[in-house]
């Protein structure tokens, strides 16, 4: 598997990265061996988890995938092979209510970082990310407690996920005028069809235009694209003959026939699954990206592998580019070229 830079680090991570959101809880300990292991065959080093992962699920309490994957690399030997992220902030308050969250304040960051580290069986995080951003705490509260972290040695590299552009940039000021360190990586649900106008993605932030030129022009941060599949929505013949309860109606636009349609065909043309175009188009941007794989079987992480052999010709490229409106959001080249 080729690497590629976190951000402007140095550090050279996995072009894939393994999520594993669903570790411990719908996929049993041995299904979730069995995929670590398979993308560690396939030269993968990256792994990402989180504090909460999968809560939500019928009695499972958010533990499950952290203690998941600490049991895996104590019997594997092979922490020190591993690029090994996880989340904090969205973890439920024992006890309390309905929709209640850790935050970001500094206590409730102190307290997931010693759980994050004991259910992963390890003494450092790779990459520390906060989860959402609450905007309840202040930025510099959460700032200051993810720099203490990093000068204890107790996190390498920290990023953010699900949050805006313009707060991204207000963090990353702050960061610099304190000398705190800055975001290496940015963690936002990403794939080929775009939420319609307007849609309701609750906390989650889609990467957006304006993500986009900011990361081409800065080049010092990493897209990190999660739920890239949308559920396996690209395996149907419509966007609308099936699809997955999470995503809803989020996903229905005329926008979205035209590039369905253009991925559909690319995909048939070359023989391969639609999946494995989503992720080619995914690591052939300006912007440096990396997509998260949120997968529960070995055909679907064998199938997202194999997009790693798929590389799109130019014309691919901009055919799945123009698709619907461009990124000026005209109708054509010639239409923007009027102005």
């Amino acid at each position: 598997m080729q690497t590629t830079e976190l951000g402007r680090t140095g550090t050279e991570v996995s072009s894939l990265c393994l999520g594993t959101m669903y570790f411990g809880s719908r996929v049993d300990e041995s299904g979730s061996f069995s995929l670590m292991d398979r993308y560690v065959d396939a030269g993968g080093r990256f792994i990402d988890t989180a504090n909460n992962y999968a809560f939500w699920i019928g009695d499972f309490t958010g533990n499950e995938s952290e203690t998941t994957i600490g049991k895996w690399l104590r019997e594997r030997g092979n922490r020190d092979d591993i690029f090994l992220a996880t989340k904090c902030g969205v973890r439920p308050v024992p006890g309390g209510r309905d929709g209640e969250f850790e935050g970001l304040s500094r206590r409730a960051i102190r307290g997931a970082i010693e759980g994050s580290l004991d259910r992963l069986g390890t003494d450092r995080i790779d990459l520390y990310y906060m989860h959402v951003d609450w905007r309840r705490e202040a930025l510099e509260e959460t700032l200051g407690a993810f720099a203490e972290l990093v000068d204890e040695g107790l996190v390498k590299h920290i990023g953010c996920s699900n949050m805006a552009t313009w707060r991204v940039v207000v963090a990353r000021e702050l960061a610099r005028r304190n000398g705190w360190p800055q975001f290496t990586a940015i963690q936002q649900w990403y794939s080929y069809l775009r939420p319609r106008y307007n849609a309701d993605l609750w906390v989650q932030k889609f990467v957006d235009e304006e993500l986009l030129d900011y990361i081409e022009t800065e080049r010092d941060l990493t897209i990190l694209g999660y739920t890239a599949t949308l559920g396996g929505l690209y395996r149907w013949n419509s966007i609308y003959e099936k699809n997955h309860p999470a995503l809803g109606d989020r996903f229905h636009s005329e926008d979205n026939e035209r590039r369905f349609a253009v991925l559909k065909e690319i995909a048939a043309a070359r023989g391969v699954s639609p999946f494995q175009i989503v992720f080619a188009w995914m690591r052939r941007h300006d912007a440096p990206v990396i997509p998260v794989l949120g997968v529960t079987s070995l055909e679907q992480l064998n199938d997202n592998l194999a997009s790693l052999d798929v590389s799109l010709t130019d014309d691919e490229y901009t055919k799945l580019r123009d698709a619907a409106f461009n990124r000026h959001g005209f109708d054509s080249d010639e239409e923007y070229s009027l102005f």
